[in-house]
Order: C-alpha cells, then sequence, then structure tokens
C-alpha cells in the first residue's frame, strides 16, 4: 500500500519534471532521465496492478491520440514502457474500462491545448488540471466502492484506494509544475559546482 502510493507519487512528480525539462529548458538529457525514473515507477505499477495498468495505458493511448509523443524523451520512455510491459506482461484489465479512461486522457489533453477555452474560465481550469480522468478514475472508484455486480465483459470497476493513488500522482504531477524552475536552478547550480 505504501510502495504504491509512494510510486504513484514519484511517476507523477517525474512525469512532469520530465516534460517540462524538454519543453521549457530544451534540455533532453534531463527529460529523458527523469522520464525514466518515471517509467520504471509506472512500470511496475502496470505490472503488478490492474487498475494501474488501466489508468498508464490510457494516459500514453491519449497522449499518442492527441499527438504528443513528439519528443526524444517521449519516445525513449514509450519505448521503455512497452518492453517493461512485453516482458512482465499486465494483468488482466476491461477493454471498455480501458477505452472510458483513454477517452477521458484524451480529452485532457486535447483540451489542455485549445487556445478558445482561455476566454472560458471554468473550462479552461477544467482542462488545465485535467479533470475528465480525475471524474473518470472517482467513477470507477465509486463504482467499486459499491461493489455493483458486473455484468458487462470488458467493464471493470477500480479499487476505492486507487482514486486516493490517482489524486497522489495527479498532486505530485502539479508540484514538480509548481516547483519546476527552483529545483531546475537549484541542478544548474550543483552543475556548475562540480566543472
Amino acid at each position: 500500500m505504501f510502495l504504491e502510493a509512494a510510486l504513484y507519487a514519484l511517476s507523477g512528480f517525474f512525469m512532469k519534471f520530465s516534460d517540462d525539462a524538454m519543453d521549457l529548458k530544451n534540455n533532453h538529457i534531463l527529460g529523458v532521465v527523469s522520464g525514466i525514473v518515471c517509467v520504471v515507477g509506472i512500470g511496475y505499477l502496470a505490472v503488478n496492478f490492474s487498475d494501474a495498468a488501466t489508468i498508464f495505458l490510457a494516459i500514453l493511448l491519449g497522449t499518442i491520440l492527441s499527438v504528443k509523443v513528439d519528443k526524444l524523451g517521449h519516445m525513449t520512455t514509450l519505448i521503455i514502457f512497452v518492453v517493461i510491459l512485453f516482458i512482465w506482461g499486465i494483468p488482466t484489465i476491461g477493454i471498455i474500462t480501458l477505452a472510458l479512461c483513454t477517452m477521458a486522457a484524451w480529452l485532457d489533453e486535447v483540451g489542455n491545448d485549445r487556445k478558445s477555452f482561455k476566454k472560458k474560465k471554468v473550462v479552461e481550469t477544467f482542462f488545465k488540471h485535467r479533470c475528465a480522468m480525475k471524474i473518470m478514475v472517482f467513477i470507477l472508484c465509486l463504482l467499486g466502492c459499491l461493489q455493483l455486480t458486473n455484468t458487462v465483459n470488458g467493464l471493470y470497476f477500480f479499487q476505492p484506494i486507487t482514486f486516493i493513488y490517482f489524486i497522489l500522482f495527479d498532486l505530485a504531477y502539479e508540484l514538480a509544475g509548481l516547483k519546476f524552475d527552483s529545483i531546475y536552478d537549484g541542478l544548474q547550480g550543483i552543475d556548475r559546482v562540480f566543472r
């Protein structure tokens, strides 16, 4: 339980840190290294827990469908993630559940970049914080909490604890975005000391 929570949080933090290193600072080495740390955590979770496998595959597919796998670091981590899944496999997941989560992840990615949403504060906030995926995970966890008998093949509900794990992932992702500049500047200072 603690390991899962820590890996969700670390994966969220390093996912955002990797993106910002590449997108904001054009630092592909730091982007790839932090991306690898992220994908190792995500890979472990996806191999061992079906909820995590569904969530992270959905995020990957949503990102691919929104054409955001466009940098060396993204492609490197994508390949590593696929290799991890190929070697160790994944638990059984529901294809309908995966499709629903992928649709939510895609919506978040597309909505996050829409300039037309900048004038609509509520919509802008919704997509800035990627709320579609949060809502989808919450609904699937709520249905799992209610322990409804599922009669639809391919539709699996999440364990209630998964929502907490996902929120930890998301909070760490947001924290990395907020603190990126100060952490990056600190790393640059350390680098200068050793030169």
